[in-house]
């Protein structure tokens, strides 16, 4: 009987250590310790780090966490093994500095951390939880059900994208919008409803800002290579001219077909030295300055709309952009804008205006250089944002033309921050490569803000023709080329 009841008691002591053991040995494994953000969408910035910001809305407990000195993800190698082992492991990054130290301590008592992987020379925060191996962690138990969407930029701190990552459906663009690319689209598109969508940084802009544009992307037409945003996602590169008429450029030496195989090679070229996507583009001249004055005395010749949608509707199915270029003669840019408005009315078509073939009253064209002010290319900006608010269209180019001072009246007060649109100045300038690099730096002075910098190649007037490598290396390097 005594033996019996030692080895009973044995047996239930071992049992007792097993069942200890395998507990600790869980651990945090069986612990639920994600947060459920509340559905809708959101940014996370403020005066706390954005690791921690993130940390907070994807956790609501995590026993163990790995926490970074400044500099510790400088090699790759451990920067893509510590990303895999959050990943794996569901436990948050968290960079330690002199400055976060206090808000990291927060965080991980709230989180109830007991244990931290420290890499590299992390300050601060000594003995107050013990250090493991990053081989030990435990980890968290992967979340149960749809993952939230957490987006990042190139800007965002690796800390916070590595958090992200260990939490959430991670989609990164390359520059802080919903709106950039195809993958981000895809991503906001294919989300349900109940989704939570959050962005991390201040540079998304504020809640309101950031889910109108998510909204934008969930309703609106891709451009030509993929987003709503025409830059900084992409460069273009465009063929100048008007159907038929090879003086004018070469987009009317060949026929459409032609023309179209022809923007690829030269974006093509393009791509090799850009290390943004490079996207072919036709600059179509719909109205051609007249010498004869025409109807109405405008100087103007109007191209009919039905005679250029062939070029339009074939570029947009080849992923070609275009532009209609308007010389106006004595009418308004406004106007023969307006004439264009079904085209215009494309995804994929934006709109340039080239001020040195608009006249006055009482002036025809190449006696003097023409101009246009400010208030009537804002007039012309201003029903052209209309217009993509009310169709639901993607952003749109808005290209004006200038080598002459002269060429924009009052430059200053020329409106360039219209959220529908993208003011490009192209600088049309020919010549020799001084005389070309003097056009350009003199465009440049006093530059209003928030244009994109567009530059021209001649052909026939450049002494010589730059090449893609000799053109991408202006500085700044302009987002818009077109051959002429």
């Amino acid at each position: 009987m005594t033996i019996r009841l030692i080895g009973a008691t044995i047996v239930c002591v071992m049992l007792g250590l097993f069942i200890s053991a395998s507990a600790g040995q869980a651990g945090t494994n069986d612990v639920v310790a994600f947060a459920d953000p509340q559905p809708g969408v959101a940014v996370l910035s403020g005066a706390e780090p954005e690791a921690v910001l993130v940390s907070r809305e994807l956790y609501s407990r995590s026993a163990e966490a790995i926490l970074l000195a400044p500099g510790a993800l400088a090699d790759p190698e451990t920067r893509n093994r510590v990303g895999e082992t959050a990943g794996d492991k569901h436990v948050p990054v968290l960079t330690v500095t002199p400055q976060t130290a206090d808000d990291v301590d927060d965080e991980l008592g709230r989180l109830g951390a007991q244990r931290v992987v420290r890499l590299g020379e992390v300050e601060g925060l000594e003995g107050r939880r013990p250090a493991i191996d990053l081989g030990d962690l435990r980890g968290n138990r992967p979340r149960d059900g749809d993952e939230p969407i957490v987006m990042v930029s190139r800007d965002t701190p690796v800390d916070a994208t590595l958090t992200a990552r260990s939490g959430a459906r991670v989609v990164e663009v390359p520059f802080p919008d919903p709106r950039a690319n195809t993958p981000a689209v895809a991503a906001l598109t294919g989300a349900s409803s109940q989704t939570p969508i959050r962005a991390v940084g201040a540079g998304f802009g504020d809640t309101e800002d950031f889910a109108a544009r998510v909204d934008q992307a969930r309703r609106t037409p891709e451009l030509p290579g993929g987003g709503q945003v025409v830059f900084p996602g992409r460069r273009m590169v465009a063929l100048y001219g008007s159907p038929d008429a090879p003086a004018l450029g070469p987009l009317g030496r060949q026929g459409i077909e032609a023309s179209i195989e022809r923007v690829r090679r030269l974006a093509a070229d393009y791509q090799r030295v850009s290390a943004e996507p490079v996207v072919p583009a036709f600059e179509i001249i719909a109205t051609v300055a007249s010498s004869e004055p025409g109807e109405g005395s405008n100087y103007t010749s109007m191209i009919d709309p039905a005679t250029l949608r062939p070029w339009v509707e074939a570029a947009g199915r080849a992923g070609v952009y275009v532009t209609l270029d308007l010389q106006p003669g004595r009418m308004d840019f406004l106007t023969q804008a307006q004439k264009y408005a079904e085209l215009l009315a494309l995804p994929h078509v934006g709109l340039a205006l080239d001020p040195e073939w608009r006249l006055k009253p009482d002036q025809v064209h190449l006696k003097q250089i023409g101009s246009v002010e400010a208030a009537e290319v804002n007039r012309t900006s201003a029903w052209l944002a209309g217009m993509v608010r009310e169709r639901g269209l993607p952003q749109k180019l808005f290209v004006l033309h200038q080598f002459d001072a002269g060429m924009l009246g009052q430059r200053k007060n020329i409106v360039t921050d219209r959220e529908e649109l993208q003011v490009v100045l192209h600088a049309d300038g020919h010549g020799t490569p001084p005389v070309k690099m003097e056009t350009w730096r003199r465009l440049l002075g006093d530059l209003p803000a928030g244009v994109w910098m567009g530059w021209k190649n001649f052909y026939t007037e450049d002494k010589p023709t730059f090449s893609p490598a000799t053109t991408m290396a202006v500085a700044p390097t302009p987002w818009f080329v077109s051959y002429q």
